[in-house]
């Protein structure tokens, strides 16, 4: 990376370097701005920002670096002018919490002379609303989970399930709030919602209990379905539909036809909504793929197509592969060799002139290029640690693209930027595995601990079916017996053939009922082992 930023004086120019250079200069934001003796161009301090040095200038260069940095203030503002089109665009003003932060750290850099007060103010002013805003999304959040806590003792399971899908829905749709108020008002409510469906169970029969536990889990199926409706990130969330299919398949019937139905259509609508999506998508990048294949081939139309280029290393490399090109080719007709090579000589002065003027004007973006990769910096570092996964995931990719748009910056700050930001990155993602892995690991747990709860209830469901059959046993051995019988032998064997004809009825009802939790434990270890295979 070449560091352009810093010039030497030349030993020749007069002591009073100052006052001359000073004198002469005309541009807007001087009266922002001091030149020292060693002809240090420095931005004076403010309430917002210190006192720092934007360039060395000579009296030789001196008109084209002020111009350069009036002019990147344009950028300044631009950067500005977008955010506030985005504040009136967006009206969760909470949602651009990220890019106000990253303007500020930008605007306390930037290597540009202009007056940052009113941007300043207009950060201020943001700051606030947002600082409101959270304040406001909070009341409505915690409104839902007082709501939540209400609800937790009701015996009313339907009315009170439907109304708990209702709350989650509205906690979806609930404006953002700092992640950490976030977590604790959710650990709330899911604690509530824990307790009722506790209870819920509690009260089922034992096939009402996995009819509700198969509702449970398809409605967290359709609740997850949904939330990748809108996504974009079309490899990982295609794989994830992918993955609810499988365990749709894995779970059997809710209790009725009508809400099977309800919940697969649920499933189907937010997952063909995602995948029409992504065939439109893929249909654009072949329209655009279509038109990046119409490529000039001649040479002289190619050298004017990149004589406005700012590629200058590159388009210089082309420039003189083109010319190879332009020699091998050979004589052209005697009456147009002079129209193609003065349109070639033409561009190639064109793009040259211009790459001189960029070096100077270079310098100068070099140091401004370090305070936007800065800012990406102190960016993802404040978001390192979140546990939003799936929209700070979003904004670290996009940071990482801001700053692939971004130029080099001056050698002497090396690498070092570059390790911390990529650092950051990665101590982001391995968090995010490894949470993956937990909540695999919990799914595995809850597994195991259903297949113990069938074991025990198999166990006992036996037991009794035993008894019953030992009671069968006695109590027709003795009505088989003969002899004289009086009027309360005559009461007891009558009794007795009640009974045997109760237990009778019973047994095949408990038969079918071992096989049917035998049925659930094989399912159980049939799952247990999918996922061992699936990790050897």
């Amino acid at each position: 990376m070449e560091n352009t930023t810093n010039q030497e004086t030349p030993q020749n120019e007069s002591p009073n370097l100052k006052e001359t250079i000073w004198s002469q200069l005309e541009f807007n934001g001087k009266e922002f701005c001091k030149l020292d003796e060693s002809g240090n161009l420095s931005l004076l301090a403010s309430a917002h920002y210190p006192e720092r040095i934007l360039s060395t200038v000579t009296a030789t260069n001196a008109q084209t670096v002020v111009n350069a940095l009036t002019e990147k203030f344009k950028e300044v503002l631009a950067k500005a002018d977008e955010l506030k089109q985005e504040f009136a665009q967006q009206p969760e003003v909470v949602k651009l919490q990220g890019k106000v932060q990253r303007l500020k750290s930008y605007l306390m850099n930037a290597n540009a002379v202009g007056d940052y007060q009113p941007l300043f103010q207009f950060i201020e002013t943001k700051e606030t609303e947002i600082a409101e805003q959270l304040k406001s999304n909070e009341a409505q959040r915690r409104q839902l989970v007082e709501k939540a806590m209400t609800l937790k003792d009701s015996e009313d399971w339907k009315a009170t399930t439907e109304a708990y899908r209702q709350l989650i829905e509205e906690w979806k749709q609930a404006p953002h709030v700092e992640k950490e108020i976030n977590d604790k008002f959710w650990e709330q409510i899911e604690q509530a919602r824990n307790t009722f469906y506790e209870k819920k169970r509690a009260h089922q029969e034992d096939v009402e209990k996995d009819m509700m536990q198969n509702l449970d889990l398809k409605m967290e199926i359709c609740e997850q379905a949904e939330a990748l409706s809108n996504s974009e990130d079309w490899k990982s969330s295609s794989e994830v539909y992918k993955q609810l299919m499988e365990r749709w398949k894995t779970i059997g019937r809710v209790a009725t036809v009508d809400k099977n139905e309800e919940l697969w259509s649920r499933f189907l609508n937010a997952k063909n909504n995602f995948f029409d999506r992504k065939a439109l998508h893929q249909g654009q990048i072949l329209v655009e793929q279509e038109g990046n294949y119409e490529a000039k081939l001649k040479l002289v139309e190619q050298a004017e197509s990149l004589k406005e280029s700012v590629d200058w290393k590159e388009t210089s490399a082309t420039y003189a592969t083109i010319l190879e090109e332009w020699k091998a080719i050979g004589k052209v007709p005697f009456e147009k060799a002079d129209e193609l090579w003065n349109r070639m000589q033409a561009a190639k002065d064109h793009f040259f002139n211009a790459k001189r003027q960029h070096t100077e004007e270079f310098k100068v973006g070099l140091e401004d290029n370090y305070a936007q990769k800065k800012a990406l910096v102190d960016r993802i570092e404040t978001i390192k640690h979140s546990t939003n996964w799936r929209d700070v995931t979003t904004e670290v990719n996009e940071l990482m693209a801001t700053w692939k748009t971004i130029g080099p910056i001056p050698r002497e700050y090396g690498d070092s930027l570059w390790e911390q930001f990529i650092s950051a990155r990665q101590h982001f993602f391995k968090r995010k595995d490894e949470d993956r892995d937990a909540r695999k690991n919990r799914f595995v747990q809850q597994i195991q601990n259903r297949l113990v709860q069938s074991k025990s209830f198999l166990a006992t469901i036996e037991e009794e079916l035993q008894e019953e059959e030992s009671k069968w046993t006695e109590f027709t051995e003795i009505l088989a017996q003969t002899g004289e019988e009086d009027a309360k032998d005559a009461e007891i064997k009558q009794n007795l053939k009640n009974l045997v004809a109760q237990i009778e009825k019973r047994l095949p009802g408990r038969k079918a009922k071992i096989e049917e939790v035998k049925a659930q434990i094989a399912e159980l270890e049939q799952k247990i082992n999918e996922n061992d295979h699936k990790e050897s």
